[in-house]
């Protein structure tokens, strides 16, 4: 198996941040590392416990504080996990909305060597669950928005459990994103919609947090703005 390092950005989950380490730590996989990014928004013992599990060689707690947000902390996340030799790379949330016990699929499909594998709750087996029905149909709206706009054509464009061949991050301006929000999924799933691609399916399990109106306006916005963002985001050589 490759190196592979999974960044998770976090922010007061005490409740549950212990449950979701051991769950990725019991994982068949030796080659397997965590990267909790956390940042000074986080006023509970989510750190502290992160960092009782550095220990183990595969935790690395990394305190980001030049964050702007979940966004700045994904990137910054990206960028330690490839100074520190990933050869993979995976995205999830920490706050028990995407289950450890679906990594493997990521993993197998990442070895078989697809350049990205992307997380959908609306393709066979994939499902939503402790969610309103605005933020389903918000979900599901947004993907077929973003793809009649973008001319992608994804089953599920703003999922955020997914994973990259380190290559494809390499070769990106990760400073160049334009979303700050709920856009960045499908911010990035349109710069990758060349890549060699696959969906599998996922289980999210909705928690407390709401969506704000200032969020949806804001996704609207950078929709329009992607097509000509994109030749920002590539290096040199690269799309």
């Amino acid at each position: 198996m490759k190196k592979t390092i999974i960044v998770m950005p976090v922010a007061n989950e005490e409740a549950t941040m212990g449950k979701v380490i051991e769950s990725i730590l019991a994982l068949p996989y030796d080659n397997l590392f965590l990267y909790p990014v956390i940042d000074s928004y986080s006023k509970d013992r989510t750190e502290e416990i992160i960092r009782s599990y550095e220990g183990t060689g595969r935790v690395k707690c990394i305190f980001y504080k030049e964050s702007k947000g979940v966004i700045s902390c994904y990137l910054e996340g990206y960028r330690q996990a490839l100074r520190d030799g990933a050869e993979c790379v995976l995205e999830m949330d920490g706050g028990g909305s995407h289950q450890p016990s679906q990594i493997p699929q990521f993993v197998e499909k990442l070895e078989e060597g697809y350049d990205c594998v992307w997380g959908s709750r609306f393709i066979k087996g994939g499902q939503m669950s402790n969610q309103p029905l605005y933020r389903r149909i918000l979900s599901s709206g947004g993907t077929i928005l973003a793809n009649l706009v973008l001319g992608t054509k994804l089953k599920d464009m703003t999922s955020g459990f997914e994973g990259f061949q380190a290559p494809v991050l390499e070769s990106m301006n990760l400073d160049r994103f334009l979303s700050t929000g709920h856009m960045y999924q499908t911010e990035m799933r349109f710069y990758c919609r060349n890549k060699k691609s696959v969906e599998v399916p996922i289980t999210y399990i909705g928690g407390e947090s709401s969506l704000k109106a200032s969020s949806v306006t804001e996704a609207l916005k950078i929709l329009f703005k992607l097509k000509k963002n994109e030749k920002l985001i590539w290096k040199k050589d690269e799309g």
